[in-house]
């Protein structure tokens, strides 16, 4: 940021406008600028695409460059996400947000709480991003503000060392604004729907774009059972109509997730036509389960017969019309749908899986990039997964097959409390803290996630408090489980009115009334019993 140089610029603007102007103080604008860096949805997409293709390139170099994301729905939860983060590591390097469709779904809604299944509106996916990014932005402007101010009272002191840190720290401020993946869930309609959906999520701000296989109409979430997938053709098409998004808005570095359900979905709505053999189409079709036609005798009324190898065969349908896969044909599925998506346009992958597991993604990801070398995955670190009980019992079968006596543990009750001071909780833990680190290394996934964590973050701190101050604690659940715990851990917000913005606003009155601006931030604001923590 060339703070100096912007307030020299505006200094000669102001000088060839005139008397007029005498009242613009230059730097005041020269704030008001940096405060307002990303004035547009499509400013922020292009800044964050260039993040993400830097970041992407890093990881392929380096595994252990892997970049991460929890899901925020509502903009005030992803400022906050992204303040802490400063606070905590000094900088938002590699850390993104997500924004979840099943969150949406949930918690936004003007239906009121949804299963993730795509009923929701899709105007409310561009309405959060657009959401978040204002959040993000105005944490910007709050804490340039603070920088401003350190400023301010180095020059009233005359001290030159603080003025040039404070300086310093303008120049080389590190914004708030990362990039988000966004979940366009299955494109809400055809190709066409889907890229007028695009274009909207990247006006506001997305950078990269998920999308899965799945039929549109009949979404399910990723961890139910039900779901449907689409043939090769249908698909590519969505991820042709999410680039011509990118590209027609200017966003050339634009990201676009593949995402495939293909593990855990049996069903597919629609069999595609082969025009070639060995074509896509006849190499979906040869994953169905069919029965063979030897007569007439082998034809009911509205059948469908295709041939494959030669043979007349009958693809197997349920009573809803929808047609099953053969068994254990998954793994290949998700094989075909992740290479033909990376030869198709797509950037990176996402396989939805039943479990985490790193030699399982790894084994996918292995065979994909026997094909394609540069396939890199985003993951979703699921809370539809049970991680206690999924890594005990991992640890449990590991250890088994090493030989070891495993009589003091019942495989099937891990989860219990029992077990939590135990040689193999602790094995367990150690393996979930370490899980993003080796399933970055072993199985390439250059981006973790958490789809839902602060819908479950909330569900649980709200619990709490709830337990006490309705029960015998009082206000002091409130304060000795919040307010005190936020003033010992330095969080921001416990100034709220100046996270809010009071600040910003008395700033601006200062700008624009001088010193007749009625200020909120004199000395009985109640902010000011939090200034010692």
């Amino acid at each position: 940021m060339a703070y100096k140089n912007e307030i020299e610029l505006i200094n000669a603007l102001k000088a060839s406008r005139g008397e007029a102007w005498r009242n613009i103080n230059p730097e005041y604008a020269a704030r008001m600028r940096a405060q307002n860096r990303f004035q547009t949805g499509l400013d922020v997409a292009k800044y964050t695409a260039g993040i993400m293709r830097k970041d992407m390139a890093e990881f392929d170099a380096d595994k252990t460059k892997y970049t991460q994301s929890l899901g925020c729905w509502h903009g005030f939860i992803g400022q906050q996400k992204m303040i802490s983060i400063k606070k905590h590591h000094g900088t938002t390097d590699k850390r993104y947000l997500y924004l979840s469709g099943w969150m949406i779904a949930a918690l936004r809604s003007e239906f009121g709480p949804l299963p993730d299944q795509s009923m929701h509106e899709k105007t409310s996916v561009p309405s959060l991003i657009e959401e978040l990014y204002t959040f993000l932005r105005q944490a910007d402007a709050r804490e340039l503000g603070h920088l401003f101010g350190d400023l301010d009272k180095a020059r009233a002191a005359g001290d030159e060392v603080a003025e040039a840190a404070a300086i310093n720290a303008i120049e080389n401020y590190e914004t708030h604004v990362v990039p988000i993946i966004a979940d366009i869930d299955a494109g809400f309609g055809n190709e066409e729907a889907t890229y007028l959906l695009a274009k909207r999520m990247i006006e506001a701000g997305a950078a990269c774009i998920q999308i899965e296989n799945q039929v549109s109409d009949a979404k399910q979430c990723g961890h139910q059972d039900g779901k449907v997938t689409v043939p090769h053709e249908d698909f590519l098409s969505k991820i042709n109509a999410v680039r011509y998004a990118f590209l027609e808005l200017g966003v050339d570095d634009g990201v676009i997730v593949a995402r495939t359900d293909s593990l855990g979905a049996g069903l597919t709505q629609k069999i595609p036509v082969s025009k070639e053999p060995g074509d896509l189409a006849s190499q979906y079709n040869a994953f169905l389960e069919t029965t063979p036609v030897n007569g007439p005798e082998d034809i009911n009324d509205g059948d469908m017969i295709i041939k494959q190898d030669g043979e007349l065969r009958k693809p197997v349908r349920l009573p809803n019309g929808l047609y099953r896969f053969k068994e254990n044909t998954g793994f290949d599925r998700v094989v075909l749908d992740c290479v033909t998506s990376l030869q198709y346009g797509a950037d990176l992958l996402w396989i939805e899986t039943e479990k985490p597991h790193v030699q399982q993604i790894a084994e996918m990801v292995n065979a994909i990039r026997a094909i394609v070398p540069d396939a890199k995955l985003v993951y979703n670190n699921s809370p539809s997964f049970n991680w206690t009980l999924n890594f005990r019992q991992q640890v449990f079968d590991a250890w088994t097959e090493e030989g070891r006596d495993m009589s003091e543990y019942d495989r099937d009750k891990l989860m219990s409390v029992d077990y939590d001071t135990s040689e193999l909780a602790v094995e367990a833990d150690v393996r979930i803290r370490d899980f993003q680190s080796t399933a970055a290394r072993e199985a390439n996934i250059f981006h973790h996630l958490i789809t839902l964590p602060t819908y479950h973050t909330a569900a649980l701190s709200t619990d709490t408090l709830a337990q006490g101050y309705f029960g015998g604690e009082g206000m002091l659940a409130y304060v000795r489980g919040v307010q005190r715990r936020e003033i010992r851990r330095g969080i921001a917000c416990v100034k709220h009115q100046d996270m809010a913005g009071s600040n910003l606003g008395d700033d601006h009155k200062e700008y624009f009334s001088g010193d007749q601006a009625l200020k909120a931030s004199g000395e009985d604001n109640t902010m000011n019993q939090f200034e010692v923590a």
